[in-house]
């Protein structure tokens, strides 16, 4: 009776451990410890308890194990990822005598694929064959993942094309495969055909196709994808939904991304965490920042991915107070321990100006890999320390870290701006020469914008030449931005048809042409190609500007006049330039690129959205305070000499990053450099 009352406990009542440990005490004192059928089930209660070392002991002391047994052991090791202790209960099951059936092969080769136990997995599909489970589906699947899995994916293919009767388990091993090879466009392709033959995928099917499609950047196969998820039902699934809100993010769809994320009954930290970074990644860093707050009142703690994303935003913003209220949010160890949060930490500071900050970071944190070396050595670049760049990335070789294109990417701007030619010829010879690195499109384009500034357009143009692949948007906008500088129109000419020709869209290409030709006075052909802009319909992107005050971040448009201070702001700047023409201040009006009259160029020079926030800031902030603006497009020349005289004349520091570099402006010098 007693024996009885204890099977209906074991089968049950087992709500906790504490609960199986009692029942299993009671086994052992009605002497039915030897019953291989009721110590099974102690066994996989175990396992789901998440006790492996219980469940090891109770199997260690089992008198007679039969295969049952053997077979719960090698399941629960692989489902707690110890599967090195699932292949060792294999053996042990083949040294007691026992052959394995269709249930140990479907485990034993998942733990073998998890260790790339190449050699091991095909000595037991050798054995699948002999005992004729070679039709068995959840056997062949799990091929499929060994072969896959090792890189064999052509194997792991026809083991798939020979299963009779696939299931959704099978498919979704095959695309994974795919994927995991980095052959996203076929995983698409065989999703496509699952449906086609009539398998209705699982939720783990639609989260990895859509991890494919958000990696080819295939918005056309996620939106029909979409689709299919509303009609078939998995519009509730919340890990489905917030793969899909992660894949309109990294298609650059963000209205239908958040039209997703709005309509989501469950929203957990991931789902949020998607749509925070896919604003930052988007160029829509105040859309970051406001979600994030609606996240707060929420009440919900950031993740790594969710405080990576604000620090990113805060970073294009350039709002230090904000992303250092940001930061508190976690703990500090979690900054220094995660190599995640900490490169986002690093480069946050990097490029808000505070260099000191990031090194900080990096000089603090448990373990340096190489994408943290990266980051140090962009922000110093980025922050005009060159020769700190070149020092770090000789620490980096004391450490014994293989450098990689980032690196290198980071040294060769190091160079750009700066205006280090040999040194950048130098980098860029030793990558494949020195560390058997192929320089990619990426490189080039650094090497490019380096000899395009130095006024070396012959050498810029044959480099060009002998790229083994062609130029890009990137590439041939460096050395067109050379053809402006040294106003060399003969070169610019064939190099924007160029330009046009792979983006026919871009209005950039037309307004630089238009000033490359302002700047030479050659006003007629500025205005044909202005025209030609019109008739396109194309608009040029204006000029904005963001400063934060009091962890609030305001933006400025050139001219603009909708900001509640705009008048004081503006009666600021004429007393600025009154006091600036007093120390030899004149407006270097050849920066403003229309035929019109001096007086009316002078007024273009003042209203630039770097002045305005700059103004706004001065009136807004404390003597002692530096102020820090972020600029979309490039400072112009005027901007750049009359900021030097305001930092002299109001004794103020000021720090301003355009997309091009950081500009430090202290006491009527600027630190970075005046390398145009």
């Amino acid at each position: 009776m007693a024996a009885m009352e204890l099977k209906h406990c074991l089968l049950h009542c087992l709500n906790s451990f504490n609960h199986l440990r009692t029942a299993h005490c009671r086994l052992l004192r009605l002497y039915i410890d030897h019953d291989n059928y009721l110590l099974n089930i102690i066994l996989q209660y175990s396992f789901f308890f998440r006790n492996a070392p219980y469940a090891k002991r109770v199997f260690s002391q089992s008198k007679n194990p039969n295969i049952y047994l053997f077979n719960t052991m090698i399941r629960g090791t692989v489902s707690n990822d110890s599967f090195d202790d699932a292949v060792l209960f294999y053996n042990s099951m083949r040294s007691a005598g026992f052959l394995p059936d269709n249930y140990t092969f479907t485990f034993v080769l998942k733990a073998c694929a998890r260790l790339a136990d190449f050699p091991f997995g095909v000595k037991l599909h050798s054995l699948v064959v002999k005992m004729g489970f070679d039709c068995d589906v959840f056997v062949k699947t799990s091929l499929v993942c060994l072969y896959s899995k090792c890189g064999y994916l052509k194997d792991a293919r026809k083991v798939f094309d020979d299963i009779p009767e696939k299931n959704v388990v099978s498919w979704t091993a095959i695309i994974c495969g795919y994927i995991g090879c980095g052959l996203h466009k076929e995983a698409v392709g065989l999703f496509r055909e699952l449906l086609e033959v009539g398998v209705k995928p699982d939720n783990f099917t639609l989260v990895r196709v859509l991890y494919s499609c958000s990696q080819l950047g295939d918005l056309a196969s996620g939106e029909w994808i979409d689709k299919y998820i509303t009609e078939s039902g998995f519009h509730r699934n919340v890990f489905v939904l917030t793969s899909l809100v992660d894949m309109y993010a990294k298609c650059g769809s963000m209205e239908k991304a958040r039209q997703v994320f709005d309509g989501m009954v469950e929203r957990d930290i991931v789902c949020w965490s998607a749509m925070i970074q896919g604003y930052a990644s988007n160029g829509l860093p105040k859309e970051a920042l406001d979600l994030f707050f609606e996240m707060q009142r929420e009440n919900l703690r950031p993740d790594c991915y969710a405080m990576v994303g604000v620090l990113s935003a805060c970073a294009r913003l350039g709002a230090l107070e904000l992303g250092n209220w940001a930061k508190g949010l976690l703990d500090a160890d979690e900054f220094l321990s995660n190599p995640v949060l900490g490169t986002a930490l690093i480069d946050f500071y990097a490029k808000c100006g505070s260099i000191a900050q990031a090194v900080d970071i990096f000089r603090m944190m448990k373990g340096k890999d190489h994408v943290v070396f990266n980051a140090i050595i962009s922000g110093l670049a980025m922050n005009g320390h060159v020769r700190a760049t070149f020092g770090v990335f000789g620490q980096m070789e004391k450490y014994g870290i293989q450098p990689d294109g980032n690196t290198f990417v980071g040294l060769l701007c190091g160079c750009v701006h700066a205006g280090l030619v040999n040194d950048g010829r130098r980098y860029f010879d030793s990558m494949s020469h020195v560390f058997s690195l192929c320089p990619t499109i990426e490189h080039y384009g650094c090497m490019v914008d380096l000899l395009s500034r130095a006024g070396l357009l012959v050498e810029a143009h044959n480099l060009i030449k002998s790229m083994p692949m062609k130029p890009n948007t990137i590439v041939l906008g460096a050395l067109l931005g050379g053809c402006r500088l040294h106003r060399d129109t003969k070169l610019a000419e064939p190099v924007l048809k160029q330009l046009i020709e792979l983006e026919p869209w871009n209005s950039g290409h037309y307004v630089l042409l238009s000033n490359i030709y302002s700047a030479s006075r050659r006003w007629d052909e500025a205005e044909k190609v202005r025209l030609t802009l019109n008739e396109k319909g194309m608009q040029k992107l204006p000029g904005c500007s963001w400063v934060e005050v009091d962890g609030v971040v305001h933006e400025f448009l050139v001219g603009d006049t909708s900001h509640p201070m705009s008048q004081k702001i503006y009666e600021k700047l004429e007393s600025l330039f009154k006091e600036l023409r007093e120390v030899g201040y004149s407006p270097t009006t050849e920066f403003v690129l229309f035929d019109i009259e001096e007086e009316e160029k002078e007024y273009f020079l003042g209203c630039h959205s770097e002045k305005l926030a700059i103004a706004f800031a001065l009136i807004n902030t404390g003597a002692n305070d530096i102020i820090r603006v972020v600029k979309n497009l490039r400072v112009c020349g005027d901007c750049h000499e009359a900021i030097k005289l305001i930092s002299k004349v109001t004794g103020r520091e000021i720090i301003i990053r355009d997309n091009n570099r950081f500009h430090c402006f202290r006491e009527g010098s600027c630190s970075c450099g005046d390398y145009w």
